[in-house]
């Protein structure tokens, strides 16, 4: 088992140090991998003519003046706010988070689920590690656009290359703090020891990536009444099949957190 683990310790290494080159490598040549904002257009006009559940609302950061974001209302008074982050390449009513979203509503959160900056379809999954800057600032948007709203306390859920995107932010001296962070499927170990509660949620069937990650990030989870690493069996990557689960379970762990049972 231990030549096992350092197989993939090493392998994952790897990847780590070569991601990290292709990102330094891509904000020196930061014009050839900028987000493909027309991109971001279309799928922003699919979406709001396309939305059932929720309303779309704008936010604005430096480099970008509107940034779609889709606001869901629980029916009663909120429990709290939830930042949604979606994977790469897609929109915030994509499959699992536009199901996330909806199920975290319906439980009585307040959802914002947010535009990332997408490039060409064709990318490189590394290539987005240069809009990791820009991604952050969406999200430090969204987190005052809930609070101004009214939100006290604020948790992050994301997937993927979302998830990767939060851990950036997160990682930013210029953060806010947070009360809950819910990773799915996450790419990467904590580029910073967790500072909030963290539900670290996979798949059984999951990328060799994120299977690699995960020892990593296990033994640098908080040690509070909620943090854990669990597994949704039955499922893949994208949980086509278990949003129903997997929101359930995300609901449970931000109901303790917003509660202060941590």
């Amino acid at each position: 088992m231990l030549a096992a683990f350092a197989t993939v310790r090493r392998r994952f290494q790897r990847a780590r140090l070569c991601g990290l080159f292709v990102a330094v490598l891509a904000f020196g040549i930061d014009a050839a991998q900028s987000a493909d904002y027309a991109r971001e257009e279309r799928w922003a006009r699919e979406v709001v003519i396309g939305l059932v559940v929720g309303d779309p609302v704008y936010l604005a950061t430096a480099a970008r003046g509107k940034v779609l974001a889709i606001l869901a209302l629980p029916a009663g008074a909120t429990k709290g706010g939830v930042v949604v982050v979606h994977g790469l390449g897609v929109h915030p009513d994509w499959g699992l988070v536009g199901g996330v979203r909806t199920r975290l509503a319906e439980a009585g959160f307040t959802t914002l689920s947010v535009q990332m900056p997408v490039l060409a379809a064709d990318a490189p999954r590394d290539d987005y590690r240069a809009t990791f800057a820009e991604a952050g600032d969406r999200i430090a948007a969204a987190i005052v656009y809930l609070r101004v709203h009214g939100a006290t306390k604020v948790a992050l859920v994301s997937h993927s290359m979302g998830a990767s995107m939060v851990n950036a932010y997160l990682a930013r001296p210029d953060a806010f703090a947070i009360t809950a962070w819910a990773p799915i499927g996450m790419l990467d170990d904590f580029a910073v020891a967790p500072r909030e509660p963290v539900l670290d949620v996979l798949a059984e069937t999951e990328l060799q990536q994120v299977r690699d990650a995960a020892p990593f990030r296990f033994p640098r989870m908080p040690s509070d009444g909620c943090s854990r690493q669990i597994t949704i069996v039955g499922t893949d990557h994208y949980f086509d099949n278990r949003q129903k689960a997997l929101a359930a379970a995300i609901a449970e762990f931000l109901d303790r957190a917003f509660a202060g049972r941590c």
